[in-house]
């Protein structure tokens, strides 16, 4: 199948009407049909301010990033991607195009990445 990977990158203690922003994408995702999603955390990074955060013992928790992330069609991403808009969650995302299927491992033949295209 052609579709897309989105990842969505939000500060793990950001939040939407009182929920975490990375909670809220996971639910919103199951709601539109998505049919799965995950969260990642981070264990160092810098963005935009070009400040190093990393996962230590004292380090006060919310300065790390949650990577959330969707293999979906391109309509899919575009209906996520427009409602994040609309409910004016500022977030970075990167949107890459993907070919994507299920190894079934009843078939006679494995699945060919050159096939189909």
């Amino acid at each position: 199948m052609q579709g897309s990977f989105l990842r969505l990158y939000v500060h793990e203690g950001q939040r939407h009407h009182r929920q975490l922003v990375w909670e809220w994408l996971l639910e919103t995702a199951n709601t539109l049909g998505i049919r799965g999603g995950s969260a990642f955390h981070a264990m160092a990074g810098f963005g935009r301010h070009h400040k190093l955060s990393e996962a230590k013992f004292f380090e006060l928790a919310g300065s790390l990033a949650v990577e959330v992330e969707f293999i979906v069609t391109d309509q899919e991403a575009q209906q996520l991607l427009s409602l994040i808009h609309r409910e004016k969650i500022a977030l970075f995302y990167a949107h890459i195009p993907a070919r994507f299927g299920v190894i079934d491992p009843e078939t006679t033949e494995p699945p060919s990445i050159t096939r189909g295209v």
